[in-house]
């Protein structure tokens, strides 16, 4: 496994040499399989549009999956920092963090990174088994990079959320709200939805669905290779091309089944089928092209079963998402006192 390399922790001693503006922050991280972005907002944050970013930082791949858990850390703890610096705020400053990252498809694969960020090494909701599996992991990670685990990250105020990307991913079309279905169409696809009530489901493709958390990976090989290709299948298509032809009308019968898997299984339409529902809409493979728009013709699909659903592209990125995720969490608790976010 890859050492820590000393560019995270430089960059938080560089905390004590700059002069911090006030106010608290939430930090929102989008760790996908092509890159890592992080934004700083502020906690004290209207509603407006555009949503106030004070920072923004992008690194490389946090996909623990593809590239080991120390570069995956490695590389959330780099780009966090690089987005308080940017934003002139310290970890003193921060209220809540929302980890959204790709690989992340399991409650251990959760509790890692919550431990990971604060270090705890038990967790009494856990099961004997799961608590086995927490404690051994940690363990090997303490024994091959002991400085890293002996200091802490954040402060024990900060609220500290982990997700997998898609949820996300959602939440950036929903204002940060988790309700609906989530639609990505990229380098992996995913459907993934959750009820009001918080009960939640997916499916990938049109593979194994729902519960079955081991059965499936986000990052399909078949499916980055259709997204490298798509714009030579989308300009074969449009020649006339009936193997292009079909191979669209395919993704697209797959992508509108997964996604009528996770509104089947929530009952998201409600019992006559016609509740209104939203459907985000994310990735390259859902882009309009000029006579073939898989986006539209997924939605065309959907909706002849569930009326109710209706699209919605996000306005925002997925690291944007999370951090709504986080100030949704802690609104409720953050004071009335006035906060400086310029």
């Amino acid at each position: 496994m890859q050492r820590y390399t000393n560019t995270a922790r430089e960059i938080w001693d560089m905390e004590e040499s700059q002069s911090p503006r006030m106010g608290s922050v939430i930090l929102g991280v989008d760790g996908g399989a092509g890159n890592t972005v992080c934004v700083c907002i502020p906690a004290a944050m209207p509603f407006a549009d555009p949503l106030p970013v004070l920072s923004r930082a992008v690194a490389g791949c946090s996909n623990h999956n593809s590239v080991g858990e120390g570069r995956a850390r490695e590389t959330l703890e780099r780009v966090m920092a690089q987005a308080l610096l940017k934003a002139r705020r310290r970890r003193s400053n921060v209220c809540a963090v929302c980890l959204a990252v790709a690989g992340v498809n399991h409650p251990i694969d959760q509790q890692r990174m919550l431990d990971w960020l604060r270090f705890a090494l038990l967790n009494t909701q856990l099961t004997g088994q799961e608590r086995f599996a927490v404690i051994h992991k940690i363990l090997q990670q303490i024994l091959m990079e002991a400085s890293l685990f002996s200091r802490e990250i954040f402060p024990s105020h900060v609220k500290l959320f982990v997700e997998n990307d898609a949820v996300a991913a959602l939440a950036s079309g929903t204002m940060g709200k988790l309700h609906g279905c989530v639609l990505i169409a990229g380098t992996g696809t995913i459907a993934y939805g959750f009820t009001r009530d918080g009960r939640e489901a997916r499916a990938a493709g049109a593979g194994p669905v729902l519960g079955d958390w081991g059965s499936w990976t986000y990052e399909d090989q078949s499916w980055a290779r259709i997204a490298d290709l798509l714009p030579v299948v989308v300009e074969s298509a449009e020649a006339g091309d009936e193997v292009a032809n079909k191979i669209l009308h395919n993704s697209v019968g797959e992508l509108a089944s997964s996604v009528k898997a996770v509104v089947e299984r929530l009952e998201l339409s409600g019992e006559d089928g016609k509740d209104p529902f939203p459907l985000v809409m994310v990735g390259k493979v859902l882009m309009a092209n000029e006579r073939w728009d898989i986006g539209k013709e997924v939605i065309d699909y959907v909706t002849k079963t569930y009326p109710g659903a209706y699209p919605i592209h996000p306005k925002v990125e997925t690291a944007v998402g999370a951090a709504l995720l986080a100030w949704n969490a802690v609104a409720s608790e953050l004071d009335d006192s006035p906060r400086t976010v310029a």
